[in-house]
């Protein structure tokens, strides 16, 4: 069973394992190089954010920062779609992929920061309480990646998909979906459910690393294996700032 992250699925470390030590001798994965690695896209997430959040000044800002946060989600986007096809060259994509990023989000997040003072910072620390605590269930077997358990998330997050699909094509002949962006309780509700689902691809993330450890996948998978995570962690932290913008504004 695949990872809903689209970056990982069953067979991403153990297809690449399968020549890890003849080309690459006793150069394999390991998990303390996959956390070395996922701390640095993340601290240049963080550099990419800084930069484009210090770009913003108010409303009368916005004209000029826009080009920045398109670009970074653009080139994020296109950066994302090269790493997962040319796992090689996950060492040079990867970090990329975090700064483009990062430009996306600290826009973002100063925009929402502009509209809900101290949302940015909620946002920040329940991600990685969220991601601490997951990953001790995991690691602790409180929670389990079962066949049953991954199917029920990567149907899921699927279905989350096709739903953003949907209200996107239909926002170009000026209809929507109410509930994905509204502030209604069902609106709540909605962003609440698609948090927990974002959350639990990190569970399948965790498991799918560990396996690629275990099949002594290539060393560049660590650099994969990190980005498939900030993937799926940028993916909850802007859940997260949906929903705190929703609640808050009911207040």
């Amino acid at each position: 069973m695949q990872s809903g992250n689209p970056a990982l699925n069953k067979n991403t470390f153990l297809d690449a394992a399968s020549g890890a030590l003849v080309a690459h001798g006793d150069e394999v994965m390991t998990i303390n190089g996959t956390v070395n690695k996922t701390g640095l896209l993340l601290v240049l997430a963080l550099t990419g954010a800084m930069l484009s959040w210090s770009r913003f000044d108010g409303p009368a800002s916005l004209p000029a920062m826009m080009p920045l946060m398109l670009g970074g989600a653009l080139g994020g986007l296109v950066l994302a779609m090269i790493t997962i096809f040319r796992k090689t060259w996950a060492g040079y994509t990867a970090p990329l992929y975090a700064l483009a990023e990062g430009l996306f989000i600290g826009g973002l997040s100063a925009i929402f920061e502009m509209r809900y003072p101290g949302i940015v910072m909620q946002a920040v620390g329940l991600t990685f309480g969220v991601m601490a605590a997951l990953l001790m269930a995991y690691r602790s077997g409180l929670i389990r990646a079962t066949e049953k358990f991954k199917l029920g998330v990567v149907a899921a997050t699927g279905g989350v998909f096709l739903l953003y699909l949907a209200n996107m094509v239909m926002g170009f002949f000026g209809h929507s979906m109410g509930f994905i962006n509204g502030h209604s309780g069902l609106g709540i509700a909605f962003s609440a459910v698609v948090v927990v689902i974002a959350a639990l691809n990190l569970i399948l993330d965790f498991d799918m690393i560990e396996q690629g450890v275990n099949a002594r996948a290539p060393k560049y998978m660590e650099w994969y294996g990190a980005f498939a995570l900030v993937v799926t962690l940028v993916w909850l932290y802007l859940e997260l700032l949906r929903l705190l913008s929703k609640l808050q504004s009911r207040n």
